[in-house]
């Protein structure tokens, strides 16, 4: 089969796009015909490497995958047809990798496994023509969401839904910055943030973006390049009765975050799932205890949170938002575009 590896860690000179085994699926476990793979910043960690953390190159990176049955390992056929897989079956795929048997998995808390792992990441992930996954990670696609929609659902929405859902807990009527407005995770996040009953302030870069947020039903929408965000929200806070936000969202870092800590209102809540700019701050702690802060560390989420997100994507409650598509061919030219930050939503390739 043909296959993007990562053999190594460097620059875009590092991946290739080469014929290798096709993979054959043992007890308990699918082979999937891949369709669409929505691509993630973990792309990049992989391939760039990350200080103190180890991949198990050659790696096949994708986290977020889609695609039909297409073979079933020994006796993994009738544990599929409990739950109505055969083959030839749509497919979306849960990339979280647990033991599925600890108390923390048993409890939906999969993310606190001690075995965690993520496809594309500690397993070989879904940028090929085939990925052989356990089976519990099989979830079926509903009729009425394509092969790119699905792969543009999973990573993303499953944290934004455990920051909100789980960790901050979001309340009719209360105020949310969810920071980064054009990227994957918070385009899921302020639709979430709305469903819930949510005021939601989101910040982008430029005038497109702003137009496409306030689609998706931002209500405050900020240009941090034209003013200051902090400031912007304590305008907003203000002229709704709040010294600030109630929740907040940030998978910036940096000084970003910094910024975003001054934003919360009493009580505050802050989640945070990513520091795509810097992971290394100084932070005053005493007005977080003085005003009561609490801070909520946040990793993807649970099976149970995939299986509640795409039930509402087919009612039409939630949507999957694709910014563009690339030939499995062309996936350097994907990673080349999420590097940009020149996007919103997803970035899709498809086989």
């Amino acid at each position: 089969m043909k296959a993007w590896l990562v053999e190594k860690h460097g620059g875009p000179e590092v991946l290739s796009y080469k014929e290798i085994p096709t993979p054959i699926p043992g007890p308990s476990q699918v082979r999937v015909s891949v369709r669409a793979v929505g691509i993630n910043h973990m792309d990049i960690w992989v391939r760039n490497g990350v200080t103190g953390h180890t991949f198990p190159l050659p790696l096949i990176p994708g986290c977020d995958i889609t695609g039909v049955i297409d073979q079933f390992g020994p006796g993994s056929e009738e544990k599929a047809k409990q739950t109505g897989l055969t083959m030839g079956a749509s497919v979306i795929i849960n990339p979280i990798l647990s033991c599925g048997t600890c108390q923390v998995c048993l409890n939906s808390n999969e993310t606190c496994c001690p075995q965690i792992g993520l496809i594309g990441e500690t397993k070989n992930g879904g940028c090929a023509e085939f990925i052989v996954i356990p089976i519990s990670n099989i979830i079926p696609c509903p009729k009425n969401i394509s092969f790119e929609e699905g792969a543009a659902i999973p990573i993303t929405f499953i944290t934004a839904w455990n920051m909100l859902c789980n960790k901050t807990k979001l309340k009719p009527e209360e105020l949310v910055l969810i920071q980064a407005g054009a990227s994957g995770v918070s385009v899921a996040a302020i639709q979430i943030a709305k469903l819930l009953g949510g005021t939601v302030i989101t910040t982008v870069g430029d005038e497109e973006k702003m137009e496409k947020a306030k689609n998706l039903g931002a209500d405050f929408i900020i240009n941090y390049k034209k003013k200051s965000f902090r400031e912007e929200v304590k305008k907003i806070s203000l002229s709704l009765g709040k010294k600030g936000v109630d929740v907040a969202l940030d998978h910036i870092g940096g000084e970003t975050f910094q910024e975003t800590l001054k934003c919360l209102d009493w009580g505050g809540r802050v989640a945070f799932c990513g520091a795509t700019a810097n992971s290394k701050i100084e932070i005053d702690l005493k007005p977080l205890f003085f005003k009561n802060i609490s801070l909520f560390g946040t990793t993807m989420g649970s099976k149970d949170s995939l299986n509640q997100i795409i039930d509402l994507i087919k009612q039409k409650k939630l949507k999957a938002v694709i910014d563009s598509v690339f030939k499995m061919s062309k996936y350097k030219n994907a990673i080349f575009k999420l590097e940009s930050r020149n996007f919103f939503g997803k970035i899709i390739v498809r086989v």
